[in-house]
């Protein structure tokens, strides 16, 4: 097996729906412009309320690897 190197950044997707759209959003758009996305990893989870409180959107942070190639 060879060596392979693997590029870890940090995303944060959004929905108005739920988490886990949030979370396909964040992918589906790095896929668009990324290759081998390996691994994807849902570090936080948090909400953007309106000024009365109320749920305006929710979003996932996520940690995404793919394969480094130079």
């Amino acid at each position: 097996m060879s060596e392979s190197v693997y590029k870890v950044i940090e995303l944060i997707g959004t929905s108005e729906e739920s988490w886990e759209k949030a979370a396909k959003a964040a992918i589906d758009r790095a896929g668009k412009s990324l290759r081998d996305l390996r691994v994807a990893e849902v570090v936080k989870l948090d909400l953007q309320l309106d000024a009365k409180g109320q749920i305006e959107a929710y979003r996932a942070k996520l940690n995404v690897s793919f394969k480094f190639e130079d």
